[in-house]
């Protein structure tokens, strides 16, 4: 059964959030709140937590999973980024995007794209989400918590708890979220790609 943490949206309980990267810490999957909509949270180097994100999204070997990043100094270790790139990305950030780079050796091998040896980086602008990764100290791995079969995530805390009290372990709710997924803009060839049309606007990469 998932436990459940009612988190203030501008000022999170600090217990709270401590109890919570402590699970994480201690390999739990979590669902949590961003700028965009819900998302499964885990480890970086959690396999299980992987492989239950797969799972609950029925999700195959070229899926992009993301790096859900405090900031740019955490996000330079993992994505290897140019000068012209990181200006694009500073530009939007915080915010509601997900930016695919050619991944560092510090990746986990089964989160690259099989092929390109990339990975989703992301750094979201979210009170909440913000406080985690801090206290956690490193990335979450994560993807948008969307179902099988239905057009959009989850908004409700309550209602996640309720679907998926058996398999994810916490849930953290911090009021409704969105229903729209990150923009994913793909960099790894130098020029800025539009993946995905979401919730970040798509106008300053065009």
């Amino acid at each position: 059964m998932a436990k459940y943490f009612d988190v203030h949206p501008e000022n999170p309980q600090q217990r709270s959030i401590s109890t919570v990267a402590d699970s994480i810490r201690s390999g739990a999957l979590i669902a949590y709140p961003t700028d965009s909509c819900f998302a499964l949270g885990c480890q970086l180097g959690n396999r299980d937590g992987l492989d239950r994100i797969r799972k609950i999204r029925n999700l195959d070997d070229r899926h992009h999973f993301t790096l859900v990043c405090e900031n740019f100094a955490q996000l330079g270790q993992f994505v290897h980024v140019d000068n012209d790139v990181f200006r694009a990305i500073k530009a939007a950030t915080p915010g509601s995007y997900t930016f695919i780079l050619p991944a560092t050796k510090e990746v986990p091998r089964q989160l690259l794209h099989p092929k390109k040896k990339t990975v989703g980086v992301r750094i979201p602008d979210h009170v909440v989400t913000q406080a985690l990764l801090a206290e956690l100290g490193e990335p979450l791995l994560s993807s948008t918590l969307l179902l099988p079969d239905e057009e959009e995530p989850l908004t409700q805390g309550w209602e996640i708890k309720e679907r998926l009290d058996h398999v994810v372990d916490a849930v953290v709710d911090s009021g409704d979220c969105g229903t729209s997924p990150t923009t994913v803009i793909d960099f790894s060839g130098g020029e800025a790609e539009i993946v995905r049309r979401g919730a970040g606007d798509t106008s300053r990469f065009e």
